[in-house]
């Protein structure tokens, strides 16, 4: 139903206006009385096998919903009948911010992909506390923290240790974000010196709370192996509890649009089914450079259940999906739980 009828009509309209139809849809959809156990008998997975205990944390099946779609933390309750074990929002940052000029999110249909460029837009931390404070849903919440565009580098890491401290009380992991190509120079962040610096920063003020929360560091799929290799030793001296890979990349390999077209969209991250195999690669070699010990969030062109089966096989721990769920509905959540339970 949703492929045939509800997505040709979504796709009538501009992306980003559907994004913002879609969240004020959800949000309705809370006042609905019942709604919430009417969804999750079509969109849930109930199967004690599923379940997964990953940096303390107890995920009821391996699939969430990844940063960038409930950027506001406006919709994590209701998104979780759907199916999601766990809701990553923001990206936020301390300061509201309207993100970079609009037209800045854009389909390439032909290729299940999109192309975003849209700068960390949210309406920052006195947004997202109060809604976080009204969480009623048991379900699991990350943290997706990043830096104001205008806040220069050299004061970058006082933006995520804000963004830290305000969410600790009402998330229950953390995903430092510097690997966005879209907020100008944060790829400066992901170089040795600044990178060790800001995760020991983190730390350091995690282990001064009652109980630290899980702490994990999303990459770019344009890193290269010695990037990726250097990462690692970070993560390790600074005892971070996992990673997620990988975020957007700005690479236009591949694609079935002339090159003229895709220079006129620009700049921006590029998500969906052209990022599946640099995103499997990429977990592959961090699950057998670490022997398998360091928690994954695998996530980069999920489009059905094989390719979330495809990434649990090359070593992710739990699975994200964002522009699969824009393009598949909802019912990808299911699905993919079914295939898990088949390969269990």
């Amino acid at each position: 139903m949703y492929k045939f009828f509800i997505r040709p009509l979504l796709f009538l309209f501009q992306p980003e206006t559907i994004h913002h139809v879609s969240i004020g849809l959800f949000k309705a959809l809370k006042y609905i009385p019942f709604i919430k156990p009417f969804l999750r008998v079509f969109f849930w997975s109930e199967n004690k096998n599923l379940t997964k205990e990953v940096f303390g944390l107890k995920f009821k099946n391996p699939v969430g919903l990844a940063a960038g779609f409930d950027k506001n933390a406006e919709v994590f309750d209701i998104l979780g009948s759907f199916g999601f074990a766990f809701i990553e929002i923001g990206t936020v940052t301390p300061l509201t911010q309207k993100g970079n000029p609009k037209p800045r999110l854009f389909r390439l249909k032909k290729d299940k992909a999109l192309i975003n460029r849209m700068g960390f837009n949210n309406h920052g931390l006195v947004n997202a506390v109060p809604k976080l404070k009204k969480r009623k849903v048991k379900i699991i919440i990350g943290g997706n923290i990043g830096k104001n565009t205008l806040t220069p580098n050299d004061k970058a890491n006082h933006d995520y240790f804000r963004c830290f401290n305000d969410l600790y009380p009402y998330v229950d992991y953390f995903t430092i974000n510097v690997s966005c190509p879209n907020i100008s120079d944060l790829h400066e962040l992901q170089d040795k010196d600044a990178l060790l610096e800001l995760l020991e920063g983190i730390q350091k003020i995690n282990y001064k709370k009652d109980k630290p929360k899980p702490v994990l560091l999303k990459i770019s799929p344009d890193l290269n192996f010695i990037q990726i290799d250097e990462t690692l030793e970070i993560i390790k001296q600074t005892k971070l509890d996992g990673i997620v890979a990988v975020n957007t990349t700005t690479v236009r390999k591949g694609l079935s649009y002339s090159e003229n077209y895709i220079k006129k969209i620009g700049d921006g991250g590029l998500s969906g089914k052209p990022l599946k195999d640099r995103a499997t690669e990429i977990i592959k070699y961090i699950s057998e450079k670490t022997e398998g010990k360091l928690p994954i969030i695998g996530v980069g062109g999920i489009m059905n259940a094989d390719d979330a089966v495809e990434k649990l096989e090359a070593g992710a721990t739990l699975v994200q999906v964002y522009t699969g769920f824009i393009y598949e509905g909802p019912s990808i959540v299911k699905r993919i739980n079914k295939a898990v339970m088949k390969i269990l």
